[in-house]
């Protein structure tokens, strides 16, 4: 007889950091471990509550202060192009797209130097070694892919300009992390991985691609809201995103319910029992 552990997962928050996003803000988050046989399971039910996955650990914002931080993702059936995301479509066209399984290279890992050196290049992941970066993208308890997208209009030297650890939900598409050869701007390669990611899905029937956290007043999150069909999770639902000026990055010592009442509010799968 093979007994299996009920899906009863602790919650932890981390100490306040300085924030990414915003200057000045510290930010906290409210994370769980993801592990054992019903990890797929756990990372549906709480993706679609506002959680990321990072390796083995599920996370949402928390900040004392701060509720900024809005995940967000794509309804695919009601996405339509914009004209400029026509034309980086066009401009990507001959870019060849491999899906492998979640396996670290020596080629994505320059392409990811690359990128954070130039972009991010005092970010939190900027003194990230090669072996940190296997743990990355290999480190998923999780159905898991790596899209990479080649230019190989030079057959004796083609070239990964971009890559996206995904991950595949029964909804949709996770987009964990993405990155991209940052000397090529008028590609738009960031955007283009997000077309893309709305095409396989699009493709598959998986009705939504998640993004991650959109944040009002962060250039580095700005882009997100220029993607139609889009929808945040606020207020405990997903809603539509709507006028940006409705969404405020402002302070409130109220803005934030206690960690018990968060916690309490979780819905969690009921996968459990014995075989």
């Amino acid at each position: 007889m093979r007994h299996t552990l009920p899906i009863a997962p602790q919650f932890y928050v981390t100490a306040p950091q300085p924030c990414p996003y915003l200057d000045g803000r510290r930010e906290r988050k409210l994370f769980t471990a993801l592990q054992g046989e019903h990890a797929s399971t756990l990372n549906n039910t709480l993706s679609k509550q506002g959680f990321r996955r990072s390796q083995n650990v599920l996370y949402r914002p928390s900040c004392a202060e701060c509720s900024a931080c809005l995940s967000a993702r794509i309804r695919v059936e009601d996405f339509t192009a914009s004209k400029s995301q026509k034309r980086t479509m066009k401009r990507n066209a001959a870019l060849e797209r491999e899906a492998t399984s979640p396996w670290a290279t020596e080629d994505q890992y320059e392409l990811f130097r690359r990128y954070l050196d130039q972009r991010h290049a005092d970010g939190g992941m900027a003194d990230m070694d090669i072996f940190e970066f296997a743990a990355m993208i290999e480190e998923t308890p999780v159905k898991s892919r790596v899209i990479e997208y080649w230019d190989r209009t030079d057959d004796d030297n083609p070239e990964l300009l971009a890559t996206c650890l995904t991950d595949v939900l029964d909804d949709g598409l996770s987009m964990v992390y993405s990155f991209y050869a940052p000397d090529r701007p008028r590609q738009s390669l960031g955007t283009y991985i997000i077309l893309d990611h709305i095409r396989i899905a699009r493709d598959a029937g998986l009705p939504y691609v998640y993004l991650g956290y959109w944040v009002p007043g962060s250039p580095k999150m700005g882009y997100k809201a220029g993607f139609s069909a889009l929808e945040v999770f606020r207020g405990a639902e997903w809603q539509d995103l709507g006028a940006i000026d409705d969404y405020s990055a402002d302070t409130h010592p109220l803005s934030v319910d206690p960690i018990a009442e968060q916690v309490a509010r979780i819905s969690l799968p009921d996968t459990q029992g014995t075989d």
